[in-house]
């Protein structure tokens, strides 16, 4: 268990950084007043996701490879790290929407029917804890693995040959 303690804490820890920007959009109105930038500014959550993942793969090469990591280890510590958050994604995903912005979904679904983008039953179901549980493990399990190769590609040692 503990030469997985990196990736536990980091997983953890990007959890943690999901949740402060859940708060902080929810204070810039995102979730309320300013419900239709939402879409185009929650994706900006992709800059410290990735940041997270070079911060942590950086030190799983630095503390416990040695400062030699190989492109398999590195993919090896961040497909923990995303099975980490995609664990905590439901816990996450509560904590936001019944803590820090209990009046989200009423929100969104009103907009999207507002919007005629669709009907107030599809946006209740669409709209709903139940699915954004299921998209939040889904994509936190793709984004993490695609974020996982590139990262753990940039960080490898490179080979040094003898020239």
């Amino acid at each position: 268990m503990n030469k997985y303690l990196t990736e536990i804490r980091w997983g953890i820890i990007f959890t943690a950084v999901m949740l402060l920007w859940m708060w902080g959009e929810q204070l810039a109105g995102l979730h309320g007043r300013h419900i239709a930038q939402h879409a185009t500014y929650t994706n900006l959550f992709a800059i410290p996701a990735i940041l997270i993942y070079v911060l942590a793969l950086r030190q799983k090469k630095q503390r416990d490879y040695k400062g030699n990591m190989d492109w398999k280890q590195g993919m090896r510590a961040g497909l923990l790290i995303t099975l980490v958050v995609v664990l905590l994604s439901p816990l996450a995903q509560w904590l936001t929407h019944k803590v820090i912005t209990p009046e989200y979904f009423l929100n969104v679904q009103a907009y999207a029917v507002s919007q005629n983008m669709m009907t107030a039953e599809q946006a209740a179901e669409y709209f709903s804890l139940g699915n954004y549980i299921l998209q939040s493990m889904i994509g936190a399990a793709i984004m993490g693995i695609l974020t996982s190769v590139i990262v753990a590609f940039f960080l490898r040692t490179k080979s040094q040959v003898a020239g």
